[in-house]
């Protein structure tokens, strides 16, 4: 038998052993040893968001634009017609008159801080009592509606988004007590064609309650019918004229 063959062979083993180690350690040593994590590693300065002084005793915040303080109702307009808005103003209120009214000025994404009161003579039921409505971008319609111990369909009643999303609970006062609407829109945005790229969507807190949880809007208010999104840009805030006097008071928005 020829030992210097197994001996030969042993030996090409072990070298190719030894040179398969010497590679993977020149492989280890190439891979970057992670850095040492650290707190600051997680943390960004910029951009610093800027100050906004909130309001107290129901007053706006900073950076927020008034649009009723109690004294006039010169950020509004006549919807039809585009005159003065003839609601009347008394004891920093004012209370819905003949036909709706409009903000002046347009708008897109925006939080709405709104208050309202049902008048104190109880003389209807359902869709008849302290009716009135706030039109998003003159177009989508949170109700508002004499909601206490007054039954009618749950998506018409306070806090609805009318016709499309009942309000998760029933958050209303009684009439001639305020009732606070903080809403948070975000505006439908169009294609080229007038396709919807994206959906309203809509939070509401009623009195500090939440009663829309970001819900999707699906098309423009109607009272009979099915909701259909038109293209359309930045719009108005409407009060609505439903004939019942309802009141107003300390209005204000934050553009987003």
């Amino acid at each position: 038998m020829n030992t210097s063959f197994f001996t030969t062979g042993k030996t090409a083993v072990v070298a190719i052993a030894f040179s398969f180690l010497a590679y993977t350690n020149a492989q280890a040593q190439e891979v970057p040893t992670p850095p040492k994590m650290v707190p600051e590693m997680t943390e960004f300065w910029e951009p610093e968001p800027r100050v906004v002084t909130p309001g107290n005793n129901n007053s706006a915040p900073s950076d927020a634009i008034v649009l009723f303080d109690g004294k006039d109702l010169s950020q509004w307009k006549a919807k039809s017609g585009g005159g003065d808005a003839k609601w009347q103003v008394k004891n920093g209120e004012f209370t819905v008159g003949k036909g709706d009214i409009s903000t002046k000025r347009n708008f897109e994404d925006f939080q709405l801080h709104i208050e309202w009161s049902a008048p104190d003579q109880v003389q209807s039921s359902s869709q008849g009592r302290g009716n009135s409505g706030i039109f998003l971008q003159d177009r989508y319609e949170v109700q508002v509606l004499d909601s206490y111990n007054n039954r009618t369909y749950s998506n018409g009643q306070a806090g609805s988004i009318y016709k499309q999303h009942r309000p998760l609970v029933n958050a209303t006062r009684k009439p001639t007590e305020w009732n606070v609407y903080d809403i948070i829109y975000t505006a439908p945005r169009f294609k080229e064609d007038g396709a919807v790229f994206s959906p309203a969507r809509v939070t509401v807190l009623h009195n500090g309650v939440l009663v829309q949880n970001d819900v999707e809007v699906k098309g423009p208010t109607e009272y009979i019918g099915l909701p259909e999104y038109k293209k359309h840009g930045k719009a108005p805030i409407t009060l609505q004229d439903h004939g019942n006097p309802v009141a107003y008071r300390n209005i204000w928005i934050r553009e987003l």
